[in-house]
This record gives C-alpha cells, sequence and structure tokens, in this order.
C-alpha cells in the first residue's frame, strides 16, 4: 500500500497556468512560484467584482479522535467529484503548520487519492506565508521591547505587556522565558513567551482582512500593552502597522495549487480552532466563490469549534451565507465515542455504536441551529459491517438528513460520487422549499458572559459556566475599553463538547470554565480560555519529524 507522499510523488500534475486557465484566469492575473504554484493578482479581484457567488459549502466533522475522520480528505475528495458529476467548484482549505507537520497531527494536504499537491511543498514552507506571518508579529515584538528600551514615552508597564512572540514549531521550552538578560544594552529585562504562529494575531488578521487597507488598519488595532497608568497601547501608537504591512502585501494573495485529479484549489491562511478561529482567509474564500459554481471550504477540528466559529466569526465578518454543511464522521471513531478501545475498533460492535452515535446527533442538532441543511460524510473502511452502517442511516432517517458512504481516500473522486450529489441535491431542496435560513447563533453586541452561554448551552450543551476571578477581571477590564461588543472565540479542547477531552460522547451534567479572556481588537474577537489550552504545543516523545528524510537528490520521504 502506497504512502501519502508516494501517491502525490507519482502525480501527474497540470502546470499552474493551465489550472488557472481552467479557472479563466489569465497568466498575467498569476504569480508563479515554479511550475505548480502561484498567489493570485490584486488585480482578479477588480476583474470579479461583478460576477454572482456560488454556492458555499462547509465541511466540517465530529469531535476528533484517535481513529481518525478525515474531514481534509473528505473535503479534497468532494471537490474532485463534484467535477465527475459535471460540476465547476472550487477548494479553498487552510495552510498547514510546521508545527503539527514535524510534530504528531501531520500535514493539511488530504490522503491517499484525495490530496493537494505538490504535497511537500504545501506542507513543507510553500509560499512562505506562515515566515510573514512570524517576522511580522516579531516586529512588532522587536519595536514594542526597542520603545522600553530608548525610553519608554508610552510609559508601557513591562508587567502588562500582552503580545507574545511566536514561531511556527512546537517548541515548549519557549513557552515561559525572561528577556533582556545581559546588561544595560541588551534591553530591559522582562518575563515573556512565545506561541505557534498559527495562535498569532497577525494570522487570524491576514484571514478576516478584506483587502490591504483593511489588513493595514487591522493590524494598527493590535492591544499590544497597557501603560503605567492602566491604558491600552496599540501597534499604533509605536508606529509599526505600515512596516507590518510591508511584510505581509504578498502574505495577504491566496496560493493557487491542484488537487490529485487536477481541481483548482486555493490554500491559504491556518488559525488554529482551538486557539484561534480555525478557518481559512476571507479573501480565498470570496475568490473560490467567484470563479466557481460551489465553493467547498472546512474549519477545524469538530462543528463545536470550528463550524460555529466560522458561521459566528468569518461569515458576520464577510457576508458569507453557506447553502449546506457536510458533517464527517467515521464508524470507528463513533465507536470510540461510546467507549471501545482503540485496539478494538476494527471489530464490529454495534452496542458502542449506538452509544457514541449521540456524537453525531448531537453535531446535527447543532448544524441545523445555523438553518442550513446537513449531508453526513461516512469515511468508510473496510472493516464497516452492515449492521454498523445501517445503525448509522437510522439515525440519519430519523433526523432527515442524507447520508452517504465515501471511499474518497482509496478511489478518489470516484468514491465521493454519491457524497456530490447528495450534497447538490440537498441545496437545490432547501433552495426550492425555502428552508435555507443561516443566521449566526448569538447577537455580537450581546455582554461578553451572554454570548459565551449561549454557545455552551447551544453548543456544548453545559448547564452552566463558571468564571475565575482573573476571567471577571480580565472580561471588566474589556468592557472598560469598549472592546466586548464583538463576537467570542472559545479556545477550547477539541476533543469533546465539554472542556473536558475525556468526556466523551454526549456529555451531561457539565460545567465550562473560564480561566482568562483576553481581546484580539485587530482581528475582532474576544478569545475566551477555558480549559488547559496551550498557545505553544510541545513535541511528542516520537515526533513526526523522525521519520522525515531528505535524499541526496533533495528527494522527500516519510512525510505522512
Amino acid at each position: 500500500m502506497l504512502t501519502d507522499i508516494e501517491i502525490a510523488q507519482g502525480a501527474k500534475m497540470k502546470k499552474i497556468t493551465e489550472i488557472a486557465a481552467q479557472l479563466g484566469v489569465d497568466s498575467d492575473d498569476i504569480e508563479q512560484y515554479g511550475q505548480y504554484k502561484a498567489k493570485v493578482s490584486e488585480n482578479l479581484y477588480k476583474k470579479l467584482a461583478d460576477k454572482p457567488d456560488g454556492k458555499l459549502i462547509l465541511v466540517t466533522a465530529i469531535n476528533p479522535t484517535p481513529a481518525g475522520e478525515g474531514k481534509t480528505t473528505v473535503s479534497v475528495g468532494l471537490t474532485q467529484a463534484m467535477a465527475r458529476i459535471g460540476k465547476k467548484a472550487m477548494l479553498a482549505l487552510r495552510e498547514p503548520s510546521l508545527g503539527p507537520v514535524f510534530g504528531i497531527k501531520g500535514g493539511a494536504a488530504g490522503g491517499g487519492y484525495s490530496q493537494v499537491v505538490p504535497m511537500e511543498d504545501i506542507n513543507l514552507h510553500f509560499t512562505g506565508d506562515m515566515h510573514a506571518i512570524t517576522a511580522a508579529n516579531n516586529l512588532i515584538c522587536a519595536m514594542l521591547d526597542n520603545h522600553i528600551q530608548q525610553g519608554n514615552d508610552l510609559k508601557i508597564d513591562q508587567r502588562r505587556v500582552i503580545f507574545k512572540r511566536c514561531l511556527d514549531m512546537n517548541d515548549r521550552a519557549l513557552r515561559n522565558i525572561i528577556i533582556g538578560l545581559g546588561g544595560k544594552v541588551n534591553g530591559v529585562p522582562r518575563e515573556d513567551s512565545f506561541q505557534i504562529t498559527v495562535a498569532s494575531e497577525v494570522m487570524a488578521i491576514l484571514c478576516l482582512a478584506s483587502d490591504l487597507a483593511d489588513l493595514k488598519k487591522r493590524i494598527g488595532n493590535i492591544l499590544v500593552a497597557y501603560n503605567t497608568d492602566g491604558e491600552p497601547v496599540y501597534v499604533r501608537d509605536l508606529g509599526a502597522q505600515g512596516a507590518v504591512t510591508a511584510l505581509m502585501k504578498d502574505a495577504l494573495k491566496p496560493n493557487l495549487v491542484q488537487t490529485l485529479e487536477n481541481n483548482p484549489v486555493f490554500i491559504h491562511g491556518g488559525p488554529f480552532a482551538n486557539i484561534a478561529h480555525g478557518c481559512n482567509s476571507v479573501r480565498a474564500t470570496k475568490l473560490a466563490l467567484k470563479l466557481g459554481d460551489y465553493c467547498i471550504t472546512e474549519a477545524g477540528f469538530g462543528s463545536d469549534l470550528g463550524a460555529e466559529k466560522f458561521f459566528d466569526i468569518k461569515c458576520r465578518y464577510a457576508g458569507l451565507r453557506p447553502s449546506c454543511v457536510v458533517l464527517v464522521a467515521t464508524i470507528r471513531a463513533l465507536k470510540y465515542n461510546g467507549g471501545v478501545e482503540r485496539s478494538q475498533l476494527c471489530t464490529e460492535n454495534v452496542e458502542a455504536l449506538k452509544n457514541g452515535i449521540v456524537n453525531l446527533q448531537t453535531h446535527i442538532e447543532n448544524m441545523h441551529k445555523f438553518g442550513l441543511p446537513v449531508v453526513v460524510a461516512i469515511n468508510r473502511f473496510h472493516t464497516d459491517t452492515d449492521a454498523e452502517i445501517k445503525v448509522i442511516e437510522q439515525l440519519c432517517r430519523s433526523m432527515n438528513v442524507q447520508v452517504s458512504l465515501t471511499e474518497i481516500f482509496a478511489k478518489g473522486g470516484e468514491g465521493g460520487t454519491d457524497l456530490a450529489q447528495k450534497v447538490c441535491q440537498a441545496i437545490d431542496e432547501s433552495e426550492k422549499s425555502g428552508t435555507v435560513n443561516f443566521s449566526p447563533i448569538y447577537d455580537e453586541k450581546l455582554p461578553i458572559k451572554e454570548k459565551v452561554a449561549v454557545i455552551a448551552s447551544e453548543i456544548y450543551r453545559a448547564s452552566g459556566v463558571v468564571y475565575t476571578q482573573q476571567a471577571e477581571k480580565s472580561i471588566a477590564e474589556i468592557e472598560k475599553l469598549g472592546l466586548d461588543k464583538i463576537p467570542v472565540c472559545i479556545a477550547k479542547t477539541q476533543y469533546s463538547l465539554s472542556d473536558n477531552p475525556k468526556l466523551l460522547g454526549k456529555p451531561e451534567n457539565f460545567t465550562i470554565t473560564v480561566r482568562d479572556v483576553k481581546v484580539s481588537a485587530g482581528a475582532g474577537f474576544v478569545v475566551v480560555f477555558t480549559g488547559d489550552i496551550m498557545t505553544m504545543p510541545g513535541l511528542p516523545k516520537q515526533p513526526a519529524a523522525l521519520k522525515i528524510d531528505c535524499d541526496n537528490d533533495g528527494n522527500i520521504s516519510g512525510l505522512f
């Protein structure tokens, strides 16, 4: 059996100019990075301004498990399948972070015969967007510390610097550090910390900015510190927004690549879904909507995180109106939710499936609350039995949703044509009946606690929310600044509907504990921290980096 990288390396890619031509995009409107990658020019947005939008399809999933669900793989496979049934579809995905690539989670280019290529390039450096974000983030930090060193006219309180340095790598040793040691010429000593690049507010801003002017404005609005009088200090006060924008101007342009079956794909931006809002850029999604009759995109982790933030943050700010939700699950993952050990997931266990299927049921119910039709995609494994499949089909029938058994990992687009047809059917039927009534689940003008309460009760199914003293203090401070009337972005474990990763299935009679709250004023949301969420992950005992190699001819191996 071939590995993902072996399949990708055997792909017959088209030159990126040919992929652009398929979309009706002239070669003058792309900026090539070699033969198989390109960024799209600003001029293309102007050319397409009056073109009507296609249908927006969100691919999301149940809560992730060690058994795997394959959300990105389904997104890629669905795009390939759309082309096979004669539909013009565009795919818009997030960019991989080097942290998971060398850590444990893996890349973000799909798998099997439903991948985006060139896979190695996408997972390693790509077009340099991550490095631009890292440099931009750290320029802000350098200018802030230099301001303190050079007289501190803004009276920045070095104990209340809240903007952190970043690095696109898992490195637990950088979570808490001391900077400025070594005497007066080496800066002012203070505590600091690093977070992973995809958790940076600069990343969130890249993904929500509408254009270069909006990007610059949002960067200027980043809250970086407080002064000794307790007043806020923003990037614009440091005068850094112009230089940061200069570093980001090319990173703001979406990246064009292709699937294994030569379908066009935008890969752009990649905020983590359990820390940030977990969606690719607004610019890539909007461009994909102009270039395709259907735009397929995904949101990170389960629908309780990625989809909720996609709807309540991204769609709200960008004015997007989704047409359908594809909810990905595997029978193995649902049995895991039902209490089966990982080593026993390949054995038929209908009772465990019935116990764990409440997780799928809850995610379906949650997506319906946003007024959208749902199609369940079961990523099929050869160990799935007819009796287990029947349980899934019965649940979906009882909830009036379509279900499709996909084999896109093994068969590519061919294995997803049934899913593609059912998605198109769901969109057509809901439009004819007028049952699509999308809206965010809360009013962003509500107080912070009320917004959190809506998400906790309606999406997580919590019985209440508990706030620590630090969280209460932070909320009061944000309200004093007048920055509370914006969406909330809850940082929570991806493994459970609750804030406890050990509570699988559909937890009951639990409360959510909010330990701190911070405002990302540039991005335009309030981050609510629950549980033990780290913004700088660490490497596992056996990191994926141990398997990755490069021979003397530059051929990469071991990359999944």
